[in-house]
């Protein structure tokens, strides 16, 4: 991937962010009105997007990779909740084509590494900024790929708003896990007054912007867009609200890195998906798979989600 080209933060003319929800309570049944962008999304769609009808495939995806499914365990399970979980997600039927991870505290990686499925990769939930050394309390991404990882979580809500992590820094940290060879699931998001501000398109745009002057190729990341005031909180996005940020950040990667990588990085959604929510969110064209967090914890559960990968399927 060469060098990017732009990381403007400029958005589409006369578009300036999701209007405000001052005035709307957000909840599951809420929808935005799309009466002053729908005119925008319909040139988002003919510009970034291919029509079912031209490709092989029979999946309605925007992006051209492989649904993909992650399972944030964060702070949770002991020795043997954990391997209970195991148990249960190598004994589920999940659909083939599919890219699951999950991602274990640190203390239990190897635990789960040596007990999973090969079926199922692994994610750190967080990696440090550079190579090992005198940083008491922090894992190396070297140290990541020594245990079998695959993949690191970075840049999620909590590290930037509980632990303080700035944007320059997840980028910085983003740079070097590729460098080890390790997988980026890459989370972006609005705090629930800025999307009340209308500034949610302004936030995630930001926080791009951030990975894309820090890496050197989008190859092996994964964008995870996750709305704060959906992380844990029972509220959850519904599909047309996930789908705008969703085209909006395929739009921006396309003017602002390149529009082949727009078309190959996919962008996942987080924010309370569960077995009940997660068929409908998965019919939207622009969103490639789920970062699960509760839900993940639950072996059936979380292998309804990684199934509903058969929502997006289409006639032929």
């Amino acid at each position: 991937m060469a060098a990017v080209a732009s990381t403007s933060l400029a958005c589409p003319p006369n578009f300036s962010g999701l209007r405000r929800l001052s005035d709307t309570k957000l909840d599951n049944n809420a929808a935005l009105s799309m009466t002053t962008t729908q005119s925008f999304f319909q040139h988002l769609r003919r510009s970034t997007s291919t029509s079912t009808a031209s490709r092989a495939s029979v999946v309605a995806m925007a992006g051209t990779g492989k649904f993909f499914v992650g399972g944030n365990w964060k702070c949770n399970g002991t020795k043997d909740s954990i391997t209970k979980l195991v148990a249960d997600l190598n004994s589920a039927s999940l659909e083939a084509d599919v890219d699951v991870v999950v991602a274990p505290p640190f203390i239990y990686i190897d635990q789960v590494k040596n007990s999973l499925t090969d079926r199922i990769e692994i994610s750190a939930q967080n990696c440090w900024v550079g190579k090992g050394g005198a940083f008491t309390g922090e894992i190396s991404g070297e140290q990541l790929k020594d245990i079998g990882c695959k993949w690191v979580v970075l840049g999620h809500s909590e590290r930037r708003h509980v632990i303080g992590e700035k944007d320059d820094f997840i980028g910085k940290k983003a740079a070097y896990a590729l460098s080890q060879g390790l997988g980026v699931i890459a989370c972006i998001g609005e705090l629930l007054e800025e999307r009340e501000a209308g500034k949610t398109f302004d936030v995630c745009f930001q926080q791009l912007k951030a990975y894309a002057d820090a890496v050197p190729s989008w190859d092996d990341i994964v964008i995870a867009y996750e709305p704060v005031w959906a992380i844990g909180t029972g509220k959850v996005a519904t599909p047309q609200q996930a789908q705008e940020v969703h085209v909006a950040v395929r739009d921006w990667l396309s003017k602002n890195v390149s529009p082949e990588v727009a078309s190959k990085t996919r962008i996942i959604y987080g924010g309370s998906v569960n077995g009940s929510n997660c068929a409908d969110l998965a019919t939207k064209e622009d969103i490639d798979g789920f970062l699960v967090g509760g839900a993940s914890l639950k072996g059936p559960e979380f292998a309804t989600i990684v199934n509903s990968v058969t929502a997006k399927k289409v006639a032929a």
